[in-house]
């Protein structure tokens, strides 16, 4: 049995975020925003409100649950129209055809949010018990700060990994 460093358990929400942050405002417009996230390839991004502050998460894969029709929407926005090409993302031809409505609307409210010192087991708890692919990482004042994907945290755990494989033919081969 391989033990994990103790490194990989100490980095923080700030040693894994993205700091390149693309922020949606809670006015843009759903086409605005499906724009927004394909321009960067990124499958969702924070939404803030006039003050910088995080309201809420808008994602491709939230698009394509109503896309699909399911209408789960605390808001009461109804299903995107358009076509889906796998279970996260979405191709649009025509995107005059999706609503001009707010992203307010179609966002995840309430999102769940880490302060920078936040420690990866910790994060990574938070992302499965909420079955989330991206936490926002916030200062004090709920501005984002980052975002850690889960990507983020599986790259930390094969950087760790492969720390410990380097370890053990180094010390193999003294």
């Amino acid at each position: 049995m391989r033990v994990v460093p103790s490194q990989l358990f100490r980095l923080t929400a700030a040693d894994l975020m993205s700091r390149e942050v693309l922020t949606l405002s809670q006015w843009m417009p759903v086409q605005s925003a499906i724009r927004a996230l394909t321009r960067v390839r990124v499958g969702g991004a924070p939404v803030v409100d006039e003050q910088g502050r995080c309201v809420g998460v808008f994602s491709l894969s939230d698009c394509n649950r109503r896309l699909r029709g399911d209408n789960r929407d605390a808001q009461g926005a109804p299903p995107l129209p358009g076509c889906v090409c796998c279970d996260w993302t979405i191709v649009q031809e025509e995107w005059d055809t999706l609503p001009a409505d707010a992203v307010s609307r179609y966002m995840t409210p309430d999102p769940v949010l880490v302060l920078p010192e936040t420690p990866v087991g910790e994060v990574a708890q938070m992302m499965v018990e909420a079955h989330i692919h991206r936490l926002i990482v916030v200062g004090e004042d709920r501005r984002p700060l980052g975002v850690v994907s889960s990507t983020d945290v599986l790259a930390a755990v094969a950087r760790a990994a492969r720390e410990c494989e380097y370890e053990e033919v180094h010390r193999d081969l003294c």
